[in-house]
């Protein structure tokens, strides 16, 4: 089936327009959460799990999205995920409690899970031109990161003139534009009855990923409970065995495991999860940072950020179009390479030159808009095209568990090592110690000897949580690049292109 050139990149504008809700909901709290935490009386429990409901469940469910999505066509699963995605933005905000913000970011989830697959699933269609495919992967690509960096100046921009309830507010208007545009340009995509939605296998894989949070949660605690993570660990690891058994049992798996068997597809899947890591992982602590200690605004911690996304754009879009020629190699494994350099070049240069700081995140970004344009194309074009809606559910479970982990990891490590490091000035309340927000809440604008030893200890914590930033995306270098060792320049692209 040929399509009109001007209607698919069309539908290449609505679905990246989807795209770019979901991953701007992944960070568009970054700048707001000292706002949110204030105004909803979050605790630092809480507010963790308003940022990690989102990613957990999306997480958990896009596996089971993917595949229902080849079952009952992409475009349907597209437009229930919209209108889903509409609705808990509007329930989020509106919500009167953390617990209620809570929930609905985990209903936010369901939409994006239903929404996400398609969106892939759709451009794998329509794009039957290699080459073509290969730019619009890396358009829908490059979204990925960008909506990611520019999260946190959304949020920035509209806490400057709204509350903080605006930051899921602003979905509706382009849920709905997308929806009417979804309907009058996408075709409706051929479903397959043959393909088998199975629930269990989605809520086994949501059991692991809860369990597997909570106890990276728990043991980055200054005082963990040991029951509690064993039980974690305990959920995390029988949720995970049960499901694969599951698979290998099903006549129609939510995942079918010999697709990692493929180098390059095995090699896309890491660069998109060790990329969206690196970027979730600076965007939090930085916007953080610059606001908690610095005194930035939300909008001035945004901007800072968005360095990421200036120095990933023009590599995301470059890198889809040479792909044919240099191969996936120096783009996925140079690219992480690229990545953890410039993280380093932020360590070295966040406390003491401002340049040198923008520097290394547009150096950052570089690198890993390069290397997130290509891994999809490598998760996309290294999959039968039977299984479009389950290799985009792969890439996007990678997308976003490198999301989710960078959170819960580098989140509760920012926190516990403040608080086991933190040296408060004698007569000062422990509470102190619970975080740095508390820390200057209670010293106002007198103790200065308080705002020090707190801000000392949270640039500590800053730096150690960068550093293993920076060794993470490194190691994906490594690994990417032993996998991809054969897949330089005139190397194939994909098993596409031998058939």
């Amino acid at each position: 089936m040929v399509h009109n050139a001007g209607r698919r990149w069309l539908v290449l504008i609505v679905v990246s327009a989807g795209l770019l809700l979901i991953t701007l909901d992944n960070s568009i709290l970054y700048s707001a959460l000292p706002t949110l935490v204030e105004d909803l009386g979050a605790t630092g429990s809480e507010s963790l799990w308003i940022i990690n409901a989102y990613p957990v469940v999306m997480a958990g469910l896009l596996l089971g999205s993917g595949t229902l999505g080849d079952r009952v066509g992409h475009r349907r699963m597209f437009v229930i995920g919209l209108t889903v995605f509409g609705l808990a933005s509007l329930a989020a905000a509106f919500a009167s409690s953390p617990e209620a913000l809570i929930a609905s970011r985990a209903f936010l989830a369901v939409g994006a899970a239903a929404m996400m697959p398609a969106t892939l699933a759709l451009i794998r269609v329509m794009f039957e031109d290699q080459r073509e495919r290969n730019v619009a992967i890396a358009v829908w690509g490059s979204l990925a990161v960008v909506g990611s960096a520019l999260g946190p100046i959304v949020g920035g921009v509209l806490l400057n003139s709204f509350w903080w309830g605006s930051v899921f507010l602003v979905n509706v208007p382009v849920v709905a534009v997308a929806l009417v545009a979804t309907l009058l340009l996408a075709p409706p995509h051929q479903a397959d009855p043959s393909a088998r939605w199975d629930l269990p296998s989605s809520l086994l894989a949501l059991v692991a990923l809860v369990g597997l949070v909570m106890a990276i949660k728990e043991t980055s605690k200054p005082e963990p409970e040991p029951g509690f993570i064993a039980a974690a660990v305990v959920a995390a690891l029988a949720g995970g065995w049960v499901f694969a058994r599951r698979q290998r049992r099903l006549a129609h798996p939510l995942l079918e495991f010999s697709l990692f068997r493929d180098r390059a597809f095995l090699a896309g899947v890491l660069a998109a999860g060790f990329s969206l890591f690196a970027v979730a992982g600076i965007q939090l602590v930085t916007t953080q940072r610059f606001q908690l200690v610095e005194g930035l605004t939300p909008l001035g911690a945004g901007l800072l950020v968005a360095a990421i996304a200036v120095g990933a754009l023009p590599t995301a879009l470059a890198g889809g179009a040479l792909l044919h020629r240099v191969g996936l190699l120096p783009l996925i494994a140079g690219g992480l390479a690229l990545g953890a350099a410039g993280t380093a070049l932020v360590l070295a240069n966040f406390d003491t030159s401002t340049g040198l700081l923008v520097t290394g995140l547009l150096v950052t970004g570089a690198g890993l808009g390069a290397a997130m344009s290509v891994a999809s194309s490598a998760i996309m074009g290294n999959a039968p095209a039977s299984r479009a809606g389950m290799a985009s559910s792969v890439e996007e479970v990678s997308y976003e568990f490198g999301s989710l982990i960078a959170v819960a990891l580098l989140g509760s490590l920012m926190a516990a090592l403040y608080t086991s490091t933190v040296d408060l000035p004698a007569g000062t309340p422990e509470s102190a110690r619970d975080s740095l927000d508390t820390a200057l809440a209670l010293a106002g604008d007198d103790n200065q000897a308080l705002v020090s030893a707190a801000s000392y200890a949270f640039d500590s914590a800053y730096s150690t949580v960068l550093t293993v930033v920076a060794a993470v995306v490194a190691a994906g270098a490594l690994v990417t690049g032993l996998l991809l060792r054969h897949h330089g320049p005139g190397s194939a692209l994909s098993s596409d292109a031998r058939h």
